[in-house]
This record gives structure tokens, C-alpha cells and sequence, in this order.
């Protein structure tokens, strides 16, 4: 099963950017085919549309979504007398990884009541910001965030699978590429509390130590290091708020040879030390 835990140890790197949002009608007649440059979600408000992905048709009906992946083709055909949709192109980003989503069966087709709230708060932004009013458009910006979580969450539980991954060409690569790093991520969890050497990572899945850093940046967008250090911060955060710990026992806790080292770290990346950090 592939890690979704990574979008919460790395939730400082991941970047979301809207490049338009809009809304349109189209009528009987109305074809489209497409492959996009950046990730798009439709919310249909009212009409049908039959999707061709290559030899597959697919129907979406009203109150459905759609997510598709920048690097799937379809060919869209209106069968109902109109149709009106939203839609949001935007870049979703972990790191270095500007494709991150596709590691996941996420892209297909969902129905409404699975992000019931999610979808209604981002269309109240989005008719916040079609009128321009300040504020809007980072409010969609927070509320698309809040309904894409929401799909992976679901993805996450099992309640959703996108049908769209499948016609990916390198799709088997992608997914194996988190399956394997599996066992590290395991093993990172495990061990966080002590010094780990990136080559005892690339051991784990029979690696060169070169090879593993490039593998491990090219599927999860940063290198193990940078995933090891920020998974020590999250820790570092939760055990400073909870004001249960000394600096010395969290330094401890985390595999930092003294509190010294640990405070001149935590101080490196967050620009305030611990003891001033709450």
C-alpha cells in the first residue's frame, strides 16, 4: 500500500497553485479533446458529458467531479442539451515533484456526497471570487486544498479509486516506485529516534547509496535526508507544545547527540529556538 503519510510529514513543502478558475456552458454538439498542461477539476452542475479515454467511455452526470492528470488525454461530448461546469486548472506540487498526484489512483471520476462540505465551501470561494471580493482568492486557495485533502483522504480509506491512472504509460513505474520505498518509510518511522545513515536506507531496497538518493527525490520530490530531518521537526514541534519534555529529553528522543545540536537545528530551520519556539 503506498504511503499517504508523507503529505502529512511533508506538508511544508507541498505547493498548490491555482492557474484559473472558471465556469462555462456548453451545448448540444459541444466536443473537446484535450490533454493539459497542469492538473483540472471539473464540478458538474448540471447536464452530462461522455469521456473517451482512449478505447474507455466513461459518463459523468450531475453533482459528479472529475480530476484529471496533466498527462492523460480524453476527448469530451456533451449528451444532454447543455451542460455547466466549474473548472480549476491547477499545479499541485511535493517538493521537486510537480506530478506527485499521480502516484496515487486519485485522478477519475467522484461523486459529490464523498466531499460533501469540501465542495460547497469551494464553490462559496468560488463565487467569492468571481465577484472579486478581497480575500477570495486565497480563500479558494483554501478550500481547494481542503477538498483535494479530502479525496486523498478518501483514496486513503478506500472509499474512492480513480479509473484514470491506468492510462498512464508509465503508471507501473509510478506506483512501484512508492511500493518499494515502502519498507524505508517503514524503517524511517521505526528508527527516527536514532542517527540514520542513508546507506542503511539503500541497503533496505538494494541499493547503490547514489542510486537511492535519486530514486527516493525522484518519487517523493525531496532527498531522504531532507524527509528524515523534517519528520525530526514535526516530532520536535509536537513534543515542545505538549511542554511534557525538556530540551534535553526531546534532543534525546530524536537521536541528536546533545541539546546543543538539537537547538542549533530546530533554530537553523525554523528561525527561533526551541525554548523560544512556544
Amino acid at each position: 500500500m503506498t504511503n499517504l503519510g508523507i503529505f502529512n510529514t511533508l506538508s511544508e513543502f507541498v505547493i498548490i497553485r491555482i492557474n484559473v478558475a472558471s465556469e462555462i456552458t456548453h451545448f448540444e454538439g459541444w466536443v473537446e479533446s484535450k490533454k493539459h498542461l497542469d492538473y483540472d477539476l471539473w464540478y458538474i452542475e448540471h447536464g452530462e458529458i461522455e469521456l473517451r479515454i482512449q478505447n474507455e467511455v466513461f459518463i459523468v452526470r450531475e453533482k459528479e467531479l472529475v480530476l484529471f492528470s496533466p498527462r492523460i488525454a480524453y476527448t469530451a461530448t456533451i449528451i444532454s442539451k447543455s451542460c455547466t461546469f466549474t473548472f480549476t486548472h491547477f499545479d499541485f506540487s511535493l517538493g521537486e515533484h510537480t506530478h506527485i498526484l499521480d502516484n496515487f489512483d486519485l485522478t477519475g471520476i467522484l461523486h459529490r456526497h464523498l466531499v460533501e462540505q469540501e465542495i460547497q465551501m469551494y464553490l462559496e470561494a468560488y463565487l467569492q471570487y468571481k465577484k472579486s471580493i478581497p480575500m477570495s482568492a486565497i480563500r479558494l486557495k483554501g478550500s481547494l486544498t481542503m477538498l483535494l485533502s479530502k479525496i486523498i483522504e478518501n483514496y486513503g480509506n478506500g472509499q474512492y479509486t480513480g479509473e484514470f491512472n491506468k492510462y498512464l504509460k508509465d503508471t507501473k513505474n509510478i506506483a512501484d516506485d512508492m511500493t518499494n520505498l515502502q519498507p524505508v518509510f517503514t524503517y524511517i518511522q521505526n528508527n527516527y529516534s536514532t542517527s540514520i545513515r542513508i546507506h542503511e536506507l539503500a541497503t533496505i531496497v538494494g541499493m547503490s547509496e547514489k542510486y537511492f538518493i535519486s530514486y527516493f527525490k525522484r518519487a517523493i520530490g525531496v532527498t531522504p535526508g531532507r524527509y528524515i530531518h523534517q519528520l525530526k521537526m514535526n516530532e520536535a514541534k509536537k513534543m515542545l507544545f505538549s511542554k511534557k519534555y525538556t530540551i534535553q529529553q526531546i534532543a534525546n528522543t530524536l537521536g541528536y547527540s546533545d541539546a546543543y545540536s538539537f537547538s542549533k537545528s530546530f533554530k537553523t530551520y525554523y528561525k527561533v529556538s526551541p525554548s523560544e519556539f512556544v
